[in-house]
């Protein structure tokens, strides 16, 4: 069987296509969206701002903080700042009264609002939708919530996914995008119904749940009247108390909702994710969606709601439909921080704690409705104790330090590989070279694309990088130089060398690879970063070693210098100690050793033997050539005893 063609140039042209649109995409991002051609740095480099936050327990009921409490706002507002883009952040409980949070570099307002805010996420159910700003015409709800994949509806609607499209009820001739929030008098006109200049906030029955329409009264039908959604506005909406209703803005300030009070408590939601929706069958639809899983006391719940809800999924004579065709009632709100995220409609009866919602999502906004879900409810609120910027805890002297460490170490394995491999140091600095170009590629980029700030124990990774690629070196350089000393050739052992270096590398790699992950998911802080640079650097490893480093061996070996076995080159036979390169073969026939591994394995000397196999072989061979000697002596002997003979005779 012939062995498979070299293609070395293909793989050093795939290596600097990919090199030069890293560059390019880097360019592009600089001159473009101001992206930083530098990796940003981590908290211990550079500084940023912290926050100390005292928390204060939320509900109605007081009860003293327990050290549960904090680690679990801790792990939440950690979720959180992940979520948002922002690496290597500090969150550090100061016994049972504080939290400290410290991010890196400058963050954006969204990002401290997002630790600062005393985020309580609730279900609530809608009694009333009206438009917030101008008149919206066709208007489509965005979400349905629908019954996990196998889950039966309470009837065929409720099996399909999708929401009603629609028009609001009420027309107009105009639209535009002005706030439709009236005036405090002509909205007390009309939500005072008695008349008696007193806006109630009781309601005028007893509601017999969280959906009756009773809990619409005048001091609520007044603040929805007034209720400003528009960005002009600049109001800090907060959620009113659990048993209460309230007016609310939706994210998008275009619609604004009279909620009834909390139904499902968000910190009963157990889990929320993004993929794609299935239909009954268990087949995708090539929607996304969001899935929802409650724990038990939520399911409870949920499932009561949900069959008040769907009780309106058809019709609502008593209530108003701001969609055409679908009750306001029929919906129901997730609240976060006083504003509803979303408020899909209801189209089956979900016993189970499995609920699906759906709609017109992509990847990113089922991303990041799912991050908001999973960790928008904190068990305690918080006040902002102080905010301050603070300087690097380490220091920009020691990134200078790291960075002579690593250049120094560059520099002394450079050497080291000099003094053992001479030539072959050629290929091995290049390789370094070409595997740090592509490490400060990806880390900047990482930087740019998914918020990756590097700390001093990433830069240790990096460090700790040269030494596992110089290792890839020493095992494939070792192994064709074993190769030569076992006879072969210069070009059969690069061949045979490779084969069997390439599965020790990548052996060696996957195992470097393998405790990165696992330190990476079981540590914080620090240790990640350290992990996530090293396992990074592994997989860079990996494509330089197949992409560069074996290509560039295969196209200097056919050169003079180092196919001759140059003694600078690091492949002089004559000083390896190279064996004969003469091997019986069978039949009466010698053959050099390793000749046959590149045009045909089948007739190789020695393929698949043993090695006492071997030496049996080479033994065959010296006592073949001996008898063949002697053979050839005495048959020089006969010849010239026969000429002495026939001289004699004349």
């Amino acid at each position: 069987m012939a062995s498979h063609k070299r293609r070395p140039v293909r793989a050093l042209v795939t290596l600097t296509v990919s090199i030069v649109a890293a560059c390019a995409a880097l360019a592009i991002g600089h001159f473009t969206e101001g992206v930083s051609p530098y990796p940003d740095l981590a908290l211990d480099l550079k500084g940023g701002t912290q926050l100390i936050l005292t928390p204060t327990v939320t509900g109605d009921g007081q009860r003293e903080i327990t050290e549960e409490d904090i680690t679990q706002a801790i792990s939440i507002i950690r979720n959180r700042i992940d979520a948002s883009g922002v690496s290597e952040s500090e969150i550090t409980s100061m016994g049972n009264s504080n939290i400290m949070v410290s991010i890196p570099g400058t963050p954006s307002q969204e990002q401290l609002d997002l630790i600062r805010s005393s985020s309580q996420m609730n279900f609530r159910p809608v009694l009333r939708i009206g438009a917030a700003q101008g008149v919206i015409q066709n208007q489509q709800p965005s979400q349905t919530g629908t019954p996990q994949s196998g889950e039966q509806s309470g009837a065929q609607s409720g099996e399909q996914s999708g929401a009603q499209s629609g028009a609001p009820a009420t027309e107009a001739a105009q639209s535009g995008v002005q706030s439709t929030a009236l005036d405090a008098s002509t909205a007390m006109g009309i939500a005072d119904t008695n008349h008696d200049g007193v806006l109630s906030d009781t309601p005028a029955t007893t509601p017999e749940n969280a959906s009756d329409l009773a809990w619409i009264t005048e001091q609520v039908m007044y603040d929805f009247l007034t209720l400003d959604c528009s960005a002009a506005a600049d109001v800090k909406h907060v959620e009113g108390a659990s048993d209460k209703p309230y007016a609310a803005c939706d994210e998008s300030g275009q619609i604004k909702y009279i909620l009834g009070p909390v139904a499902v408590p968000g910190s009963d939601l157990k889990t929320a994710t993004a993929g794609l929706a299935r239909n009954s069958n268990g087949q995708t639809t090539g929607q996304w969606a969001v899935s929802l899983q409650f724990n038990d006391a939520g399911t409870e719940k949920f499932k009561d709601t949900s069959t008040i809800l769907y009780g309106f999924h058809e019709s609502d004579p008593s209530g108003s439909s701001f969609y055409q065709g679908r009750p306001d009632r029929n919906s129901f709100a997730v609240v976060l921080d006083g504003t509803v995220i979303t408020a899909p409609s209801m189209n089956a009866i979900i016993p189970n704690g499995q609920a699906e919602i759906t709609g017109n999502f992509t990847a990113q906004s089922a991303s990041t409705l799912a991050n908001q879900l999973s960790f928008g409810s904190l068990p305690l609120n918080f006040e902002v104790e102080s905010e301050q910027q603070i300087s690097a805890t380490i220091g920009t002297d020691h990134l200078t330090v790291g960075l002579w460490a690593a250049l120094i170490g560059f520099l002394l394995v450079i050497l080291y590989l000099i003094w053992q491999y001479r030539g072959l140091a050629i290929i091995s600095a290049g390789s370094l070279v070409v595997a740090s170009v592509i490490t400060y590629l990806v880390i900047t980029l990482l930087s740019w694309a998914m918020g990756y700030r590097l700390s001093l124990a990433g830069v240790a990774g990096l460090i700790m990088a040269i030494g596992v690629t110089t290792d890839s070196f020493i095992v494939y350089f070792e192994r064709v130089r074993d190769e030569v000393r076992d006879g072969r050739p210069l070009q059969a052992a690069v061949e045979e060398g490779w084969d069997r270096a390439k599965r020790t590398i990548l052996v060696s790699d996957a195992v470097n690879l393998v405790a990165a992950v696992v330190l990476y998911l079981l540590a914080v802080g620090g240790v990640q970063g350290f992990a996530f640079t090293l396992g990074v650097t592994t997989i860079i490893d990996i494509a330089v070693i197949f992409l560069f480093t074996h290509p560039m061996m295969e196209l200097l070996i056919r050169t003079r210098f180092f196919g001759e076995g140059h003694k600078f080159s690091g492949l002089d036979p004559e000083h390896l100690g190279a064996k004969s390169s003469l091997v019986y073969a069978g039949r009466g026939r010698v053959v050099a050793r390793g000749d046959s591994a590149s045009k045909n394995k089948d007739d190789e000397a020695g393929d698949g033997l043993s090695i006492a196999e071997r030496r049996r072989a080479a033994r065959l061979a010296a006592a073949k050539a001996q008898e063949e000697a002697e053979v050839a002596s005495s048959s020089e002997s006969t010849d010239d005893t026969t000429v002495a003979t026939e001289e004699e005779e004349n």
